[in-house]
Protein backbone atom coordinates (compact mmCIF):
# COMPACT_ATOMS: atom_id res chain seq x y z
CA UNK A 1 0.00 0.00 0.00
CA UNK A 2 1.23 3.33 -0.99
CA UNK A 3 2.08 6.17 1.22
CA UNK A 4 -0.35 8.29 0.08
CA UNK A 5 -3.22 6.64 -2.38
CA UNK A 6 -5.85 10.22 -3.37
CA UNK A 7 -7.97 7.76 -5.09
CA UNK A 8 -8.28 6.01 -2.39
CA UNK A 9 -9.28 8.67 -0.20
CA UNK A 10 -11.78 10.02 -2.51
CA UNK A 11 -13.87 6.95 -2.40
CA UNK A 12 -13.95 6.99 1.28
CA UNK A 13 -15.23 10.10 0.95
CA UNK A 14 -17.62 9.75 -2.07
CA UNK A 15 -19.19 6.69 0.32
CA UNK A 16 -18.68 8.41 3.28
CA UNK A 17 -19.94 12.10 3.39
CA UNK A 18 -23.44 11.60 1.97
CA UNK A 19 -24.22 8.99 5.09
CA UNK A 20 -22.62 11.27 7.43
CA UNK A 21 -24.35 14.51 6.48
CA UNK A 22 -28.02 12.26 6.11
CA UNK A 23 -26.97 10.92 10.07
CA UNK A 24 -26.31 14.61 11.29
CA UNK A 25 -29.30 16.04 9.80
CA UNK A 26 -31.45 13.11 11.29
CA UNK A 27 -29.65 13.65 14.53
CA UNK A 28 -30.32 17.50 14.73
CA UNK A 29 -33.92 16.62 13.80
CA UNK A 30 -34.17 14.55 16.91
CA UNK A 31 -32.04 16.27 19.40
CA UNK A 32 -34.45 19.63 18.57
CA UNK A 33 -37.63 17.37 19.12
CA UNK A 34 -36.43 16.64 22.56
CA UNK A 35 -34.72 20.08 23.27
CA UNK A 36 -37.92 21.75 22.46
CA UNK A 37 -40.70 19.83 23.81
CA UNK A 38 -40.73 19.81 28.26
CA UNK A 39 -42.13 16.93 28.51
CA UNK A 40 -39.51 14.79 27.29
CA UNK A 41 -36.95 16.17 29.62
CA UNK A 42 -36.67 13.59 31.93
CA UNK A 43 -33.44 11.08 33.19
CA UNK A 44 -34.33 8.52 30.39
CA UNK A 45 -34.60 10.93 27.39
CA UNK A 46 -31.43 12.73 28.76
CA UNK A 47 -29.58 9.20 28.14
CA UNK A 48 -31.27 9.00 25.01
CA UNK A 49 -30.15 12.61 23.97
CA UNK A 50 -26.48 12.21 25.11
CA UNK A 51 -26.69 8.95 22.93
CA UNK A 52 -27.53 11.75 19.59
CA UNK A 53 -25.01 13.93 20.69
CA UNK A 54 -22.39 10.74 20.28
CA UNK A 55 -24.26 9.75 17.31
CA UNK A 56 -23.63 13.39 15.65
CA UNK A 57 -20.37 13.15 16.69
CA UNK A 58 -19.67 9.73 15.17
CA UNK A 59 -21.49 11.12 12.28
CA UNK A 60 -19.03 14.20 11.93
CA UNK A 61 -15.97 11.49 12.57
CA UNK A 62 -17.42 8.95 9.90
CA UNK A 63 -15.26 10.25 7.10
CA UNK A 64 -12.68 9.80 8.81
CA UNK A 65 -12.80 6.37 10.50
CA UNK A 66 -11.65 4.35 7.10
CA UNK A 67 -9.30 6.91 6.76
CA UNK A 68 -7.39 4.93 9.70
CA UNK A 69 -6.61 2.13 7.26
CA UNK A 70 -4.83 3.92 5.02
CA UNK A 71 -1.09 4.72 5.11
CA UNK A 72 -0.44 8.90 5.23
CA UNK A 73 2.69 11.40 5.85
CA UNK A 74 1.36 12.87 9.09
CA UNK A 75 3.53 14.06 12.05
CA UNK A 76 4.05 12.16 15.41
CA UNK A 77 1.00 14.32 16.87
CA UNK A 78 -1.14 14.45 13.77
CA UNK A 79 -1.55 11.09 13.74
CA UNK A 80 -2.41 10.24 17.10
CA UNK A 81 -4.95 12.94 16.66
CA UNK A 82 -6.21 11.45 13.32
CA UNK A 83 -6.27 7.74 15.16
CA UNK A 84 -7.09 8.62 19.04
CA UNK A 85 -10.01 11.16 17.99
CA UNK A 86 -12.12 8.73 15.72
CA UNK A 87 -11.63 5.71 18.27
CA UNK A 88 -12.69 7.91 21.30
CA UNK A 89 -15.83 8.97 19.62
CA UNK A 90 -16.59 5.34 18.18
CA UNK A 91 -16.38 4.27 21.98
CA UNK A 92 -17.97 6.75 23.16
CA UNK A 93 -21.41 5.86 20.86
CA UNK A 94 -21.27 2.11 21.56
CA UNK A 95 -21.06 2.53 25.75
CA UNK A 96 -23.77 5.30 25.24
CA UNK A 97 -25.68 2.95 23.15
CA UNK A 98 -25.26 -0.03 25.80
CA UNK A 99 -26.44 2.92 28.68
CA UNK A 100 -29.50 2.92 26.79
CA UNK A 101 -30.39 -0.43 26.23
CA UNK A 102 -29.54 -1.17 30.15
CA UNK A 103 -32.04 2.03 31.01
CA UNK A 104 -35.22 0.95 29.04
CA UNK A 105 -33.98 -3.44 30.13
CA UNK A 106 -34.21 -2.31 33.35
CA UNK A 107 -37.53 -0.58 32.98
CA UNK A 108 -38.64 -3.46 31.49
CA UNK A 109 -37.76 -6.21 33.42
CA UNK A 110 -37.74 -4.88 36.67
CA UNK A 111 -40.26 -1.80 36.65
CA UNK A 112 -40.68 -1.82 40.40
CA UNK A 113 -36.69 -1.11 41.00
CA UNK A 114 -36.21 1.25 37.94
CA UNK A 115 -37.17 4.82 39.95
CA UNK A 116 -34.46 3.60 42.41
CA UNK A 117 -31.86 2.98 39.77
CA UNK A 118 -28.55 4.17 40.07
CA UNK A 119 -28.70 5.74 36.63
CA UNK A 120 -31.46 7.99 37.70
CA UNK A 121 -30.25 8.83 41.16
CA UNK A 122 -27.07 9.77 40.28
CA UNK A 123 -27.28 10.64 36.62
CA UNK A 124 -23.89 13.04 35.87
CA UNK A 125 -21.96 9.98 37.55
CA UNK A 126 -23.71 7.91 34.87
CA UNK A 127 -22.88 10.13 31.98
CA UNK A 128 -19.52 10.29 32.75
CA UNK A 129 -19.23 6.49 32.65
CA UNK A 130 -20.21 6.74 29.13
CA UNK A 131 -18.15 9.59 28.06
CA UNK A 132 -14.97 8.97 30.22
CA UNK A 133 -13.43 5.14 29.98
CA UNK A 134 -13.51 5.45 25.80
CA UNK A 135 -11.67 8.79 26.10
CA UNK A 136 -9.24 6.63 28.97
CA UNK A 137 -8.61 3.56 26.77
CA UNK A 138 -8.69 5.20 23.12
CA UNK A 139 -5.96 7.60 24.46
CA UNK A 140 -3.82 4.92 25.58
CA UNK A 141 -1.56 5.17 22.66
CA UNK A 142 -0.60 8.85 23.42
CA UNK A 143 0.38 7.43 26.66
CA UNK A 144 3.11 5.13 25.24
CA UNK A 145 1.02 2.00 24.13
CA UNK A 146 1.96 2.22 20.94
CA UNK A 147 4.49 0.76 17.80
CA UNK A 148 5.68 4.37 16.54
CA UNK A 149 9.56 3.67 17.29
CA UNK A 150 9.54 0.53 14.98
CA UNK A 151 11.08 0.95 11.28
CA UNK A 152 7.33 2.79 8.95
CA UNK A 153 8.57 0.85 6.21
CA UNK A 154 8.19 -2.88 7.79
CA UNK A 155 4.30 -2.26 7.84
CA UNK A 156 3.76 1.17 6.32
CA UNK A 157 4.92 1.30 3.26
CA UNK A 158 4.98 -2.20 1.32
CA UNK A 159 5.01 -2.60 -2.16
CA UNK A 160 7.83 -0.28 -3.12
CA UNK A 161 11.15 -3.29 -2.56
CA UNK A 162 13.10 -3.75 -0.07
CA UNK A 163 14.23 -0.23 0.82
CA UNK A 164 11.83 2.46 1.41
CA UNK A 165 11.53 5.26 -1.21
CA UNK A 166 12.26 8.94 -0.69
CA UNK A 167 8.52 10.05 0.83
CA UNK A 168 8.29 7.19 3.01
CA UNK A 169 12.22 7.53 4.54
CA UNK A 170 12.78 5.84 7.97
CA UNK A 171 12.16 8.97 9.92
CA UNK A 172 9.62 8.15 12.40
CA UNK A 173 7.64 11.64 12.29
CA UNK A 174 7.01 10.76 8.33
CA UNK A 175 4.55 7.51 7.53
CA UNK A 176 1.20 7.11 9.80
CA UNK A 177 -0.60 3.61 9.90
CA UNK A 178 -2.65 2.66 11.99
CA UNK A 179 -0.04 -0.50 12.76
CA UNK A 180 2.41 2.09 14.00
CA UNK A 181 -0.57 3.86 16.70
CA UNK A 182 -2.47 0.47 17.41
CA UNK A 183 -0.46 -2.28 18.82
CA UNK A 184 -2.15 -5.50 17.88
CA UNK A 185 -2.94 -6.80 21.50
CA UNK A 186 -4.74 -3.24 21.76
CA UNK A 187 -6.82 -3.88 18.86
CA UNK A 188 -7.67 -7.60 20.08
CA UNK A 189 -8.63 -5.97 23.65
CA UNK A 190 -10.49 -2.99 21.84
CA UNK A 191 -12.85 -6.02 19.62
CA UNK A 192 -12.77 -8.99 21.65
CA UNK A 193 -13.19 -7.54 25.46
CA UNK A 194 -15.28 -4.57 24.65
CA UNK A 195 -16.82 -3.91 21.22
CA UNK A 196 -17.90 -7.97 20.92
CA UNK A 197 -19.35 -7.99 24.33
CA UNK A 198 -20.96 -4.92 24.12
CA UNK A 199 -22.73 -6.18 20.96
CA UNK A 200 -23.58 -9.42 22.62
CA UNK A 201 -25.09 -7.57 25.64
CA UNK A 202 -27.47 -5.15 23.61
CA UNK A 203 -28.32 -8.31 21.69
CA UNK A 204 -28.91 -10.33 25.06
CA UNK A 205 -30.93 -7.91 26.59
CA UNK A 206 -33.32 -7.32 22.96
CA UNK A 207 -33.78 -10.96 23.23
CA UNK A 208 -34.80 -10.86 27.02
CA UNK A 209 -37.08 -8.22 26.23
CA UNK A 210 -38.72 -10.01 23.56
CA UNK A 211 -39.20 -13.46 25.96
CA UNK A 212 -40.41 -11.25 28.53
CA UNK A 213 -43.21 -9.21 25.94
CA UNK A 214 -44.13 -12.30 24.63
CA UNK A 215 -45.14 -14.33 28.30
CA UNK A 216 -47.03 -10.80 28.63
CA UNK A 217 -48.94 -11.36 25.38
CA UNK A 218 -49.39 -14.32 26.20
CA UNK A 219 -51.10 -13.73 29.83
CA UNK A 220 -53.56 -11.25 28.25
CA UNK A 221 -54.41 -14.14 25.48
CA UNK A 222 -55.60 -16.19 28.20
CA UNK A 223 -57.85 -13.63 30.10
CA UNK A 224 -59.19 -13.06 26.56
CA UNK A 225 -60.44 -16.14 26.02
CA UNK A 226 -61.33 -16.26 29.55
CA UNK A 227 -63.93 -13.58 28.86
CA UNK A 228 -65.12 -14.40 25.23
CA UNK A 229 -65.25 -18.43 26.75
CA UNK A 230 -62.36 -19.81 24.33
CA UNK A 231 -62.41 -17.87 21.42
CA UNK A 232 -60.07 -15.96 20.02
CA UNK A 233 -61.16 -12.08 19.99
CA UNK A 234 -59.85 -9.82 17.38
CA UNK A 235 -58.19 -7.96 19.86
CA UNK A 236 -56.03 -10.83 20.50
CA UNK A 237 -54.97 -11.32 16.76
CA UNK A 238 -54.23 -7.70 16.38
CA UNK A 239 -51.60 -7.91 19.22
CA UNK A 240 -50.23 -11.14 17.96
CA UNK A 241 -49.50 -8.96 15.02
CA UNK A 242 -48.13 -6.20 16.29
CA UNK A 243 -45.65 -8.14 18.20
CA UNK A 244 -44.93 -10.45 15.19
CA UNK A 245 -44.40 -6.81 13.77
CA UNK A 246 -41.80 -5.78 16.65
CA UNK A 247 -39.71 -9.40 16.25
CA UNK A 248 -39.78 -8.72 12.17
CA UNK A 249 -38.39 -5.12 12.88
CA UNK A 250 -35.49 -5.91 15.39
CA UNK A 251 -34.40 -8.95 13.36
CA UNK A 252 -34.34 -6.44 10.49
CA UNK A 253 -32.46 -3.44 12.56
CA UNK A 254 -30.29 -6.64 13.33
CA UNK A 255 -29.23 -7.69 10.06
CA UNK A 256 -29.24 -4.32 8.49
CA UNK A 257 -27.19 -2.49 11.26
CA UNK A 258 -24.49 -5.01 13.07
CA UNK A 259 -24.62 -7.76 10.53
CA UNK A 260 -22.39 -6.01 8.07
CA UNK A 261 -20.04 -4.12 11.01
CA UNK A 262 -19.48 -7.75 12.60
CA UNK A 263 -18.55 -9.01 8.97
CA UNK A 264 -15.97 -5.44 8.51
CA UNK A 265 -14.79 -6.16 12.55
CA UNK A 266 -13.72 -10.08 11.03
CA UNK A 267 -12.19 -9.48 8.33
CA UNK A 268 -9.98 -6.67 9.71
CA UNK A 269 -8.96 -9.33 12.06
CA UNK A 270 -8.44 -11.46 9.53
CA UNK A 271 -6.18 -8.91 7.31
CA UNK A 272 -4.33 -8.44 10.92
CA UNK A 273 -3.71 -11.72 11.65
CA UNK A 274 -2.57 -13.14 8.13
CA UNK A 275 -0.68 -9.20 7.99
CA UNK A 276 -2.45 -9.96 4.30
CA UNK A 277 -2.88 -6.52 2.28
CA UNK A 278 -6.08 -7.66 0.42
CA UNK A 279 -8.51 -5.76 -2.03
CA UNK A 280 -7.96 -1.72 -0.55
CA UNK A 281 -11.43 -1.20 -2.63
CA UNK A 282 -13.17 -3.99 -0.72
CA UNK A 283 -11.49 -3.30 2.50
CA UNK A 284 -12.76 0.08 2.08
CA UNK A 285 -16.29 -0.46 1.04
CA UNK A 286 -16.63 -3.26 3.88
CA UNK A 287 -15.30 -0.12 6.27
CA UNK A 288 -18.03 2.66 5.29
CA UNK A 289 -20.48 -0.07 4.83
CA UNK A 290 -20.21 -1.51 8.53
CA UNK A 291 -19.91 1.81 10.31
CA UNK A 292 -22.09 4.01 8.66
CA UNK A 293 -24.82 1.09 9.13
CA UNK A 294 -24.02 0.81 12.99
CA UNK A 295 -24.30 4.53 13.15
CA UNK A 296 -27.98 4.14 11.97
CA UNK A 297 -29.30 2.71 14.99
CA UNK A 298 -30.45 5.51 17.14
CA UNK A 299 -32.01 7.03 14.35
CA UNK A 300 -33.89 3.81 13.88
CA UNK A 301 -34.65 4.05 17.71
CA UNK A 302 -35.41 7.62 17.94
CA UNK A 303 -37.36 7.89 14.16
CA UNK A 304 -39.52 4.79 15.61
CA UNK A 305 -40.97 7.02 18.48
CA UNK A 306 -43.59 9.14 17.75
CA UNK A 307 -42.90 11.43 20.46
CA UNK A 308 -39.47 12.79 18.86
CA UNK A 309 -40.36 12.89 15.28
CA UNK A 310 -44.38 14.81 15.83
CA UNK A 311 -42.57 18.43 15.93
CA UNK A 312 -40.73 17.63 12.52
CA UNK A 313 -44.34 16.10 11.62
CA UNK A 314 -46.35 19.03 12.55
CA UNK A 315 -43.95 21.49 11.02
CA UNK A 316 -43.81 19.39 7.95
CA UNK A 317 -48.08 19.51 7.81
CA UNK A 318 -47.46 23.14 8.55
CA UNK A 319 -45.25 24.07 5.23
CA UNK A 320 -47.66 21.41 3.20
CA UNK A 321 -50.83 23.32 4.30
CA UNK A 322 -48.87 26.67 3.68
CA UNK A 323 -48.35 25.97 -0.28
CA UNK A 324 -50.89 24.22 -0.81
CA UNK A 325 -52.89 27.05 0.48
CA UNK A 326 -50.65 29.59 -2.10
CA UNK A 327 -51.21 26.86 -5.14
CA UNK A 328 -55.36 27.40 -4.70
CA UNK A 329 -54.75 31.16 -4.20
CA UNK A 330 -52.58 31.74 -7.32
CA UNK A 331 -55.18 29.30 -9.06
CA UNK A 332 -58.19 31.29 -8.15
CA UNK A 333 -59.48 33.60 -11.56
CA UNK A 334 -58.98 37.50 -10.83
CA UNK A 335 -62.00 38.98 -9.71
CA UNK A 336 -62.76 42.15 -11.34
CA UNK A 337 -65.32 44.97 -9.70
CA UNK A 338 -66.85 46.79 -12.55
CA UNK A 339 -68.55 49.92 -11.20
CA UNK A 340 -70.87 51.91 -12.66
CA UNK A 341 -70.31 56.18 -12.76
CA UNK A 342 -73.59 56.60 -13.36
CA UNK A 343 -74.74 55.12 -10.19
CA UNK A 344 -74.51 57.71 -7.06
Amino acid sequence: MDCDDPSREHLIYAITVPVSASIILANLVIILAISCNRQLHNTPNYFFLSLLVADLCTGVALPFIPLMGLNRQLSFGSCLVAHVFPNFLFLAFLLNLVLVHYERYICIVKPLHYSNLWMHRSFPLALLSAWAPPLLFASLPAFGWNNWSAPDWNSCCLGHGSSPPSNCSANVTTCCSYRRVFPNAFIYLEVYGLVLPAILAMAAMTGRVLWITRGQLKDICRLHRSVERGQASDQEQRLNVRYTRCVVAVSVTFLACWVPYLIYMHVCIVFLISDAKGNATTHIVLSCAGIGSMAVVPLVLGLANRQYTEPAYKLQQKLRDRLRWRVTRSGEPAVTVNVDDNVV
